[in-house]
Order: structure tokens, then C-alpha cells, then sequence
């Protein structure tokens, strides 16, 4: 039986609210044609990115993590981070390298982690220059939607940075996950 306190605890409804939030964002982000207006959308993706953090905290803090919450928080990033990145690409025609390149990592990191979680393995969460491309990630995406006026060149330079360390992320990743299908084999039958 399923206890729902577990479940619905505050840091899992605050995850929920950063989902519930991406629609929101959308359209405001995409319907924007002042100032104000896009940094309405900001606002809201500020907002989504405190509620991240306020979530972790409190999870830590008040003993709240759950395997719900273990899921649930990545996906509210994840789902977060390629919204706005969607909405981005109508303005910044090289973020859709920058998807395709989220799109191959994201699903490198689901293969594996399914196959080795099939196997009894898992990772023991983010690797640092993991959380450094979700920190770099959220910022970047932060910076275009807080600064839309920001020039082509200066935007372009930054997505191109980003697609660097997404690279260097999804490269590092690959003997982390040797590392587990190597314990994976090694152990006694």
C-alpha cells in the first residue's frame, strides 16, 4: 500500500508546481511582446527555479526524500529545462542544436540508467559536472528569456558554450556508467 504522505510531501508538490508551471510559461513567453511581458515569463521561470531549490532543501532538511521524489524532481527539470528551450528556439535558431544535443543526452542517461537499474546498479545521484551543466543550463536559459533584446552574436556565443559543456557532461557520463557494468560483471553469479 502506498503511503500518500510520503508522496505528497511539500518538496513533491513543489516539484508539481514547477510541471504545472511550464505551460504558464509558454504562454506568456511565447504571446510576450513587451518588455514586461517577457519578463513576466522570467519571472515565472525564476520562480520555477527557487520552488527546485526550496524542494531540495526541504527534502534534506526535514528528512522528506522519497523514491517518488528522487523521480520526480529530475523530470520537473527536465521537462522544465526543454520547454523553455522549445520556446527559445523560435527566437534562437542555433538552441535547436542545443535540444538535439539534450535530446541524446538526456536519452543516453535514461538507456543507461534503465539498463543498469535492471541490473541492480544505479548511480548515487548527479555527478558534479552533472549539476554543473543543469546549473549552466538553467542559466543560460534564464539569461535569454530575462534578456531578449540580448544580440544575436552574444546569445549564439552563450548556446554555444552550453553545447560545449553538454558535450563534455554526456562524455564524462560514459565511464560512470562503465564503471557500473563493469561492477555489474564482476559480480558472483
Amino acid at each position: 500500500m502506498l503511503d500518500t504522505k510520503k508522496i505528497w510531501n511539500i518538496p513533491n508538490l513543489l516539484s508539481l508546481i514547477r510541471i504545472l508551471l511550464i505551460p504558464i510559461f509558454a504562454y506568456c513567453y511565447l504571446t510576450a511582446e513587451t518588455a514586461k511581458e517577457y519578463y513576466v515569463a522570467a519571472f515565472i521561470i525564476l520562480l520555477s527555479g527557487l520552488t527546485d531549490m526550496a524542494d531540495g532543501i526541504i527534502a534534506r532538511h526535514f528528512h522528506m526524500i522519497t523514491e517518488f521524489g528522487k523521480f520526480l524532481d529530475p523530470v520537473a527539470d527536465k521537462l522544465t529545462h526543454a520547454a523553455v528551450a522549445l520556446c527559445l528556439a523560435f527566437h534562437y535558431p542555433l538552441m535547436r542544436w542545443l535540444i538535439f544535443l539534450m535530446v541524446i543526452k538526456e536519452g543516453f542517461m535514461a538507456v543507461m540508467g534503465a539498463w543498469n537499474l535492471k541490473h541492480g546498479q544505479k548511480l548515487n545521484g548527479a555527478k558534479w559536472f552533472g549539476k554543473v551543466c543543469t546549473a549552466t543550463l538553467f542559466l543560460l536559459l534564464l539569461v535569454l528569456v530575462v534578456f531578449p533584446w540580448i544580440p544575436r552574436k552574444t546569445a549564439d556565443f552563450f548556446i554555444l558554450a552550453e553545447l560545449v559543456i553538454m558535450f563534455l557532461t554526456l562524455i564524462l557520463y560514459i565511464p560512470e556508467f562503465q564503471k557500473l557494468h563493469k561492477k555489474w560483471e564482476r559480480r558472483p553469479l
